[in-house]
């Protein structure tokens, strides 16, 4: 399973899905791109300081959490996700930069993508399904 950061948001933040994405990542293993942790830890430093970013590295840590380097191919796969999906693109996914990243971790490696939102449903990622 791939983890966006929008489901780490919901989680740290406690929002009406942290429950049930909670016991998502404790179940585990999970992976995110190194590039969706530093979405992650800039969007939470805003949202809650530097508490909830020290929260984010314990649950990484606590739940076994594999931060995947970005490589050349998901860089490239992430900038063709924004043509076709992007802000501007015309699709209803409207993804943003980091959107992208989870994207292409969970397309090149084939797995099911966590996420909150409307905006990966209007994409051709498998996802993870929400009861």
């Amino acid at each position: 399973m791939i983890v966006d950061s929008s489901a780490l948001v919901a989680v740290l933040m406690a929002e009406p899905e942290a429950a049930e994405m909670s016991e998502l990542l404790e179940e585990g293993p999970f992976s995110l791109s190194a590039a969706t942790l530093t979405e992650c830890m800039i969007v939470l430093r805003g949202k809650g300081g530097e508490a909830k970013v020290l929260a984010l590295d314990e649950l990484l840590e606590a739940t076994g959490a594999t931060v995947v380097p970005l490589d050349e191919a998901q860089a490239r796969l992430a900038a063709r996700a924004y043509v076709r999906f992007g802000r501007g693109s015309g699709s209803a996914a409207r993804l943003n930069y980091g959107d992208c990243f989870s994207y292409a971790l969970a397309i090149s490696r084939d797995e099911p993508l966590l996420f909150k939102g409307d905006d990966f449903i209007h994409t051709d990622v498998r996802r993870v399904e929400l009861s």
